[in-house]
């Protein structure tokens, strides 16, 4: 489980993304780079991390399904996962 502020740090700089995702846009189209160095550093999707949806864990990330590994294969044991089955793991 991750830690709480370590959630809470993410949903921060993803807020930080949105807010300035128009305006990183319109100055990378202009090629205004000096533009771009002045905007907060955690505006860039770049410093997104990705977490698991459930436990918050960041090692392991299957973006297909948005969880950790680890997640996914007790989701598969217990059958709730549709379309998969356990075979030798």
């Amino acid at each position: 489980m991750a830690k709480e502020s370590m959630k809470a740090r993410e949903v921060k700089r993803q807020k930080l993304v949105d807010k300035f995702a128009e305006k990183r846009a319109k100055l990378k189209s202009e090629g205004d780079y000096v533009g771009l160095q002045k905007l907060p550093k955690n505006s860039s999707p770049i410093r997104l991390h990705n977490r698991c949806k459930i436990t918050g864990r960041p090692k392991g990330y299957m973006r297909q399904f948005g969880i950790s590994r680890v997640t996914f294969r007790e989701m598969a044991n217990f059958g709730l996962i549709p379309g998969i089955k356990k075979s030798s793991w």
